[in-house]
């Protein structure tokens, strides 16, 4: 009988979620159909620092041999591979193992050129700076992507759909549909479904010309256009706009549409390595100093001092210089 045997390699300030998703999952799996042959293995990448949740496993000690598939997961992007470990990874990519990026997992595979020519699965948030990052990598929007021998996952609850489509593979259909039912899934998602919430349900209201406006919107951030242009594009009055914008969201919509650009700004900003200049300009604002005061207008800092922050902070890695 095959045994199938995962390796799991977390980096620190990983969250318990996904690799709980991960044991339960394949518990689960062996618990239904005792034939099932599954072994795992949590690794740590790195040693977590003192007062750091403690992960799962053991320190991986200079192999990974012996894995039919080793899935890489961190929960931020900000990652460096150390030589060794990087050394390991492209050794057993070169057996023929099959390798998989979870939620920020993705990045330590695309460094190492280990997904130059896949479909890789990021999440939305990290959608502009991976694509910036990792050029020759095909960054979808996907639930998750299953490429040949490299599997990806967006985060989240996606690491489930994933795990239950390699159920699929390996032992059928059927399998799948009772883990996904014993854990109270709704249904098996495909891969190939988008990460987002549809627009209606994030905005709490199916009202049909608000969401048509808010679509528009967010079409059009570089060049906004203008409420009456708006009200045009849907068939109602400006007027009648106004009173649906603020009926739903409380808000008029000029002042939704400067929040959704500067939301836009602002994950660029901390994202990507673009300038603040060249942000701004992207999202709408037709210079610097009036970039500057929407953004400390809305978020209570400026656009320069929110970045360095960050990076202060260790939570953001850009491949760019520092501005001036």
């Amino acid at each position: 009988m095959t045994v199938h045997r995962i390796g799991i390699l977390l980096w620190p300030g990983t969250r318990p979620l996904t690799p709980a998703l991960v044991e339960e999952a394949l518990q689960l799996a062996i618990h239904l159909q005792p034939q099932v042959r599954y072994e795992w293995c949590f690794l740590q990448a790195e040693v977590p620092q003192e007062g750091e949740w403690r992960l799962p496993g053991v320190p991986w000690e200079g192999r990974l041999e012996g894995f039919d598939k080793l899935l890489l997961l961190a929960d931020a992007p900000t990652i460096r591979v150390a030589p060794p470990l990087a050394a390991a990874l492209r050794q057993v990519a070169r057996e023929g193992c099959q390798l998989g990026g979870l939620s920020a997992g993705v990045y330590p595979l695309a460094q190492l050129g280990l997904l130059d020519g896949y479909r890789a699965a990021v999440h939305w948030r990290w959608q502009e700076d991976f694509a910036e990052r990792f050029p020759r990598v095909i960054a979808t929007a996907h639930l998750f992507d299953w490429d040949r021998d490299r599997l990806t996952a967006c985060g989240g609850l996606a690491v489930l759909d994933l795990l239950l489509a390699v159920l699929a593979q390996d032992h059928g259909a059927e399998l799948a549909c009772t883990v996904s039912e014993e854990l109270v899934v709704e249904r098996i998602r495909e891969g190939g479904e988008r990460q987002r919430v549809p627009l209606q349900n994030r905005l709490g209201s199916s009202h049909p010309k608000l969401t048509q406006a808010v679509l528009l919107m967010e079409a059009n951030i570089e060049e906004p256009l203008t409420t009456d242009e708006i009200a045009q594009h849907v068939c109602v009055s400006r007027r009648q706009l106004e009173r649906i914008f603020k009926q739903y969201l409380n808000r008029v919509p000029s002042q939704y549409y400067l929040e959704l650009r500067l939301n836009k700004a602002r994950q660029l900003l901390l994202q990507t390595g673009k300038s603040i200049i060249q942000i701004g300009l992207s999202c709408g604002f037709s210079s610097g100093p009036h970039f500057s005061s929407a953004y400390r207008g809305f978020f209570g800092t400026t656009p320069r001092e929110d970045r360095n922050q960050r990076r202060a902070g260790g939570q953001f890695e850009s491949t760019a210089p520092a501005e001036p």
